[in-house]
């Protein structure tokens, strides 16, 4: 196979200048703004509480009827979940393929910031029976959360050269842990104290779910203020009749086409599919191992996943600094090792041992933050210049798309076994195959044949 010509690329000032640090800035905003949402709303208060909403609505049999369909009341949000996640699939690479066609990256990133904002704000109004109501407003909330993290990704070529961008990756990262963190813990200061305040339960939920979108929306207007658009490197691509959409329908179909030419890409795609599900997975089922399993209290689980937010904040800086000694492809590979050893430590742990769940969680915090960031700056590397946008899409859709296989793998060695302590083993297929696919791919050639100078270290 031929490598493709190198691309011209934007020069990228090093040591950065007063201005690109002003973006920096900006773009490290952006990754705090929108944690809160991630954190506070899809993983610790929304499930419980539009399901008790649900419930409250239900029928003797307990099923709720949307739109004439008998649905359990307890599988509601994992239906709404799945339903946003779809639509993510369908829009995402569409977004970015208009995001590089136009150039228009701050406006797509204001437009989707604010609706999705919007929309967190809106969950306030989620009470007694309206599950529809709290349902339609999640899924429209996801998917601008979604959309605007695939504008949000691209800048990142544009902020950093090859050898910074892990660095700069993992300091985006720990930002938005740090911020996470921050509204999270207020959040259980505001749950825990509802009666003292005079609040309901309910009230209480509804307000640190608002109190989201307020987070998302303050600080998405200082990265929208500091970040600039960039004169699109594609424009030529494909013809601009039938409107900006429709060619960006078509320029999408033709990267789809030209991506079989990256074929390196493509390995990494799928060695990341598979370990960031392994990842992913053992975030979403260890409250309910923690609680089925291991018999520990709501308020240890809760203080668990605080304590990862935070922990998280110093491994992606840590992991940062160890890549920009030994590159991140390596770092990457022990970081799988370690969530390797995770998964077997989980599965000996003492049912009622909270100090070693808690240890357990400091360690899955540490190499958390850093594997995701690496990730994601690895990826840019491979990305075609001009294209960011459009393959940040393909990559958020391989973390979305299929973010179904370790929760099922997770499920079925349960009902296979009967045993949770099993079924947490079984992730490490996740981890073992996706950390050898990443082990065989030569990243140097992989970053030469999307067009761009590979990193002095990887």
């Amino acid at each position: 196979m031929n490598a493709a010509p190198p691309a011209q690329q934007s020069p990228v000032p090093s040591p950065a200048d007063r201005a690109l640090r002003r973006e920096r800035a900006g773009w490290y905003s952006y990754d705090w703004a929108m944690s809160a949402f991630n954190t506070s709303v899809t993983t610790v208060f929304l499930a419980p509480y539009l399901t008790s909403i649900a419930e409250a609505a239900a029928d003797a049999d307990g099923r709720i009827h949307p739109l004439g369909i008998s649905v359990p009341s307890g599988s509601w949000f994992g239906y709404v979940l799945s339903l946003s996640v779809l639509l993510q699939v369908v829009v995402l690479p569409v977004t970015g393929a208009l995001a590089d066609r136009t150039g228009h990256k701050r406006q797509l990133l204001a437009c989707f910031a604010t609706l999705g904002s919007l929309s967190t704000m809106a969950l306030f109004f989620v009470a007694d029976q309206r599950y529809l109501l709290g349902a339609a407003l999640y899924v429209v909330a996801n998917l601008c959360f979604g959309a605007a993290t695939v504008v949000y990704y691209s800048w990142l070529p544009d902020l950093a050269g090859p050898d910074e961008r892990d660095a700069v990756s993992s300091r985006g990262w720990a930002f938005g842990y740090l911020g996470g963190a921050l509204l999270l813990a207020a959040s259980l200061v505001l749950f825990t104290r509802y009666e003292a305040l005079g609040l309901t339960e309910g009230e209480a939920v509804r307000i640190c779910l608002a109190s989201a979108g307020v987070w998302w929306a303050g600080f998405a207007v200082v990265s929208i203020t500091l970040l600039r658009n960039r004169r699109p490197r594609e424009a030529a691509l494909v013809p601009a009749s039938g409107g900006p959409l429709r060619a960006s329908f078509r320029q999408l179909g033709g990267t789809l086409r030209d991506l079989r030419r990256y074929r390196l890409t493509l390995w990494f795609l799928a060695a990341y599919l598979l370990y960031n599900d392994g990842v992913q997975t053992v975030i979403g089922v260890s409250a309910q191992y923690g609680a089925e399993e291991l018999e520990l209290s709501q308020t240890t689980l809760v203080s668990a996943i605080l304590l990862v937010q935070v922990v998280a904040f110093f491994g992606a800086v840590g992991m940062g600094r160890i890549a920009a000694r030994i590159g991140a492809r390596r770092t990457v590979l022990g970081a799988l090792v370690v969530w390797t050893g995770v998964l077997v430590a989980a599965y000996f742990l003492t049912a009622g041992a909270a100090v070693q769940f808690y240890l357990l969680a400091v360690v899955i915090g540490f190499v958390l933050g850093g594997t995701q960031a690496l990730s994601r700056s690895l990826f840019s590397q491979l990305i075609p210049a001009g294209k960011e946008a459009e393959y940040f899409g393909l990559y958020e859709i391989s973390d979305r798309g299929t973010s179904w296989l370790g929760p099922f793998l997770f499920a079925l060695t349960f009902q296979l076994t009967d045993s949770y302590r099993s079924a947490i083993f079984s992730l490490v297929l996740f981890f073992g195959v996706g950390g050898w696919l990443l082990l065989k791919l030569d990243m140097r050639q992989a970053i030469v044949e999307a067009g761009n100078t590979p990193p002095e270290r990887l």
